[in-house]
């Protein structure tokens, strides 16, 4: 019973090893990311890591699908103020990053719905958005190892579209005037850091202690979501007794290993296809 036991534990920590980036993310340079979110702030699941690899000479791109005008309960706000306060927050987290303001999109799709919109239209629009940017590597929310991870609506929907739209952008007779008429050419993401995983299959956790400081500026941006805006938004400037509370909420939000912050992640290298299995 014990050999057998030990046996399983090697197995287990060669499958990890094999999961894991040939070179350390930490050691990641000139390679082109390109995150895909849900919502202005979904970026926050792996700041600590976009602002390591701008800071290491890599590209990061940032794409929300939604614009983040729904997330409020403070009837005074409209969903057109909401949304320009959701993409002002965004542009002052990714400038707390390092990340230029050029490097956001925003696709505009209404906050709450996006499992609703027309899947081709969005798998489209993203298709094409790989195809310019052509990414080394591709953040997302994590659809699941092995069974579906269950996420809120919009995080549910975007983690799919994003596994989706990766998969057909490898294909060039997949929305073929993208490449007959516009003069794209297909591509083969060849990594995957996917985020918000389920504990037990997170293969990669990167000491982001460094950057700590500059994930907590970058999170207490988002003041209509920490701070006031679910009930009566008074943003965005706080007084400095709320600016602390802010920033002593969003600190909470570290993870420690070993007394070091970190960001976990599964890592997947491979054909989209498989990024589930």
């Amino acid at each position: 019973m014990k050999t057998l036991f030990l046996i399983c534990l090697l197995t287990l920590a060669y499958l990890s090893s094999i999961a894991q980036a040939e070179t350390p993310v930490d050691q990641w340079k000139g390679k082109t990311i390109l995150l895909i979110g849900a919502h202005p702030d979904d970026d926050s699941y792996s700041q600590g890591t976009l602002a390591m690899l701008q800071d290491h000479g890599n590209e990061v791109f940032i794409a929300i699908l939604t614009s983040g005008n729904v997330g409020t309960q403070d009837p005074a706000l409209s969903m057109t103020d909401l949304a320009n306060i959701r993409l002002q927050e965004e542009l002052g987290a990714l400038e707390e990053i390092g990340i230029p303001a050029d490097h956001y999109i925003n696709l505009g799709y209404d906050d709450g719905m996006l499992e609703y919109e027309n899947k081709k239209e969005v798998v489209a629009k993203l298709v094409r958005l790989i195809r310019k940017i052509r990414p080394d590597v591709l953040f997302a929310f994590d659809p699941g190892k092995g069974e579906q991870r269950w996420h809120k609506a919009d995080h549910r929907a975007a983690s799919y579209l994003a596994a989706d739209a990766a998969r057909a952008a490898m294909w060039p007779l997949l929305f073929q005037g993208q490449v007959t008429v516009e003069g794209l050419k297909a591509h083969t993401i060849p990594e995957y850091i996917l985020y918000d995983s389920a504990e037990e299959d997170k293969n990669t956790w990167v000491d982001i202690s460094a950057y700590k400081d500059m994930k907590i500026k970058a999170m207490a941006r988002y003041v209509s979501q920490w701070s006031s805006g679910w009930y009566k938004y008074t943003g965005p400037e706080l007084s400095e007794e709320e600016q602390q509370k802010v920033i002593e909420r969003v600190s909470k939000r570290i993870k420690y290993v070993d007394g070091k912050a970190v960001e976990g992640f599964r890592y997947y290298k491979g054909l989209p296809d498989n990024i589930g299995r």
